[in-house]
């Protein structure tokens, strides 16, 4: 039995996967295109950083892939506030 809602993998950039738990939709690949990207620098408190870091050990994913999709996420749920 498939069990996933969403899962992100990073190769230089997000891609979301959507997993069915009754069937798995098969896209045709395409080479993806780095979406622009533009430096920001942002000041985070020490302890966010200290558990972000602790977060990824193990991982492959980077701070900013991490806080970009933290991001997403945060304006996806406003959306879906909004729309209630």
């Amino acid at each position: 039995m498939l069990m996933c809602n969403k899962f992100a993998v990073f190769i230089n950039y997000n891609i979301d996967i959507k997993c069915n738990t009754e069937v798995a939709d098969m896209r045709k690949f395409k080479i993806p295109k780095i979406p622009q990207t533009t430096n920001k620098s942002i000041r985070f408190p020490n302890d966010v950083i200290d558990e972000v870091e602790t977060a990824l050990v193990g991982t492959d994913c980077t701070f900013s892939a991490f806080v970009v999709e933290a991001v997403r996420v945060a304006l996806d749920n406003l959306k879906e506030d909004e729309e209630n």
